[in-house]
């Protein structure tokens, strides 16, 4: 147990409750609590997206995933994402910003009028959220674990009584300082790291030649194959991760917490931009460097070259290497602020979803009652958060940066085919909307279910049903396919029935 990390702990989580302390004064509606009263500039939201999606794949995952099998796989966690912004760019960010107010629910009711497509908006939200939110968990109990010295149990348990205050108390304002806060740090972390990596291994080329000389793989880190996924995995996986972050909830909804369009779009720009130089940093030099000094070094890697305490941890490993305890400390402290800025976002998108969406179509056409609405949205944030330190316990020996891609893969399959068909496609109908919605999430969900991780892994059978971890290749084409097919086959009795209800 580190004096130095407990006391940067400590340190982070009390800024971070001043903040939601402040927040929660000014969220006195559901503007302010679901969009932040939509009064952020571009720059500001920019920073809130980036902070929202840097997660505790980004800086853990990923860099374990590197450790054990190099850029084979992990190229593609890099790369994709940054594609699936510029597609949420040119695709998303203006037609959402003026269908939407405050949730997903409100673009696809409104453009269908259909409580139906309310509902199914409000489910997929509350399971992509809750995928999303094992990787969170998972990463933040192995890494207070790990630093304190308490079980992985205690761990979770603790992050989901903070994510259920910062959410309930302050609400989207509360989310986007703490995401903003926490994108700087991180920025100015990585951009250190890299530096001091270069220092300590003798700049870019020794870098890489130490790296490949102490990997079991060789030269082979540099080159795609090592890990042997099949050809469809990983084109699947690549589709996935694209069009998964045009069905995320948790980052639309912050498209909703600016004026206009033009700001909508500023803000996916600086996204991309803060993302991108992150994530160029981390592949090209954090990641080879921490192969370079962690290989065969006894202290932090076994003798068959696996990182000790899992590859979660390789990040922090390479902290205390790079600067001892303090740095250790410190990235240890703003590792944590990560994770808690990513849950307090996929919180603040599932309970939304519950309060806005779900409780308002079960309350049947009765006058909305503000008040009402905002305890749902506070019980709903609670209840989310037992439900995912369940998930956690469940996945607490898997990589976040694979349990994180299990989200993007049903994003792929149901959220995205859905909202492209209803912000371009004006032959949409409720039928073909709500068929090809769930056709990609229960799709999408059952065959993670019975793929190699969860049926085999998880569930201790034989063999798998589905071959691959990754079936958005399938899911998203089959969910757009269904959508366009029933909407086709019931618009001529829709458009009937417009016609004779307006006559009535």
């Amino acid at each position: 147990m580190s004096l130095i990390a407990i006391a940067f702990f400590v340190a982070t989580v009390a800024a971070t409750l001043v903040i939601t302390l402040w927040a929660s004064r000014r969220a006195k509606s559901r503007a302010d609590l679901y969009a932040a009263g939509g009064k952020l500039s571009g720059p500001q939201n920019g920073l809130a997206i980036a902070g929202d999606f840097m997660s505790a794949t980004t800086f853990l995952g990923m860099t374990g995933m590197y450790f054990d099998a190099g850029i084979d796989q992990t190229a593609i966690y890099y790369l994709t994402p940054l594609v699936g912004l510029c597609l949420m760019m040119l695709l998303l960010a203006g037609p959402l910003r003026r269908a939407g107010k405050f949730t997903l629910g409100d673009v696809m009711a409104t453009r269908l009028k259909s409580p139906g497509m309310r509902v199914f908006a409000g489910v997929s939200t509350i399971v992509i959220s809750l995928l999303y939110l094992i990787g969170q968990m998972v990463g933040a109990g192995t890494l207070i674990g790990a630093l304190f010295g308490i079980p992985f149990g205690w761990a979770v348990i603790i992050v989901g009584l903070l994510m259920t205050t910062y959410v309930a108390a302050g609400g989207m304002l509360a989310a986007t300082w703490v995401q903003i806060i926490k994108a700087g740090m991180l920025v100015v972390l990585v951009v250190t790291l890299a530096v001091l990596c270069l220092v300590a291994t003798g700049g870019p080329s020794a870098l890489y030649a130490k790296a490949a000389a102490v990997h079991q793989a060789g030269r082979g880190l540099f080159t795609p194959g090592i890990s042997k996924t099949d050809l469809f995995s990983s084109i699947s996986l690549g589709f996935g991760m694209s069009v998964g972050m045009l069905g995320l909830p948790h980052l639309l909804i912050r498209l909703f917490t600016v004026p206009d369009v033009r700001e909508a779009k500023r803000s996916v720009v600086a996204a991309t931009s803060i993302i991108g130089v992150v994530f160029a940093l981390l592949f090209f030099v954090v990641n080879p460097a921490a192969v370079s000094l962690l290989k065969l070094n006894p202290a932090y890697s076994s003798a068959a070259g696996a990182a000790i305490g899992g590859p979660n941890m390789v990040s922090i490993h390479l902290s205390e290497v790079l600067g001892g305890e303090v740095l250790m400390g410190v990235t240890s402290a703003i590792t944590f602020a990560t994770i808690l800025a990513v849950v307090a976002g996929l919180v603040m998108a599932s309970a939304s979803a519950a309060s806005h969406d779900l409780f308002t179509v079960m309350r049947k056409g009765a006058a909305r009652d503000e008040k009402q609405e905002l305890m749902v949205f506070r019980l709903a944030a609670a209840g989310v958060a037992v439900v995912a330190i369940g998930l956690a316990f469940l996945f607490q020996h898997e990589n976040v940066a694979f349990a994180t891609a299990l989200a993007f893969t049903v994003a792929a399959g149901a959220n995205f085919p859905i909202l492209l068909l209803v912000l371009y496609w004006r032959r949409l109908t409720v039928p073909g909307a709500l068929t090809g919605g769930l056709v990609g999430l229960v799709g999408s969900v059952g065959l993670i279910a019975v793929g190699p991780s969860v049926w085999v892994r998880l569930l201790h059978n034989p063999a798998p049903l589905f071959p691959s971890d990754y079936p958005a290749l399938l899911t998203c084409p089959l969910a757009l396919i269904t959508a366009v097919v029933v909407s086709l086959a019931t618009a001529p009795r829709s458009q009937s029935t417009t016609k004779s209800a307006s006559a009535t």
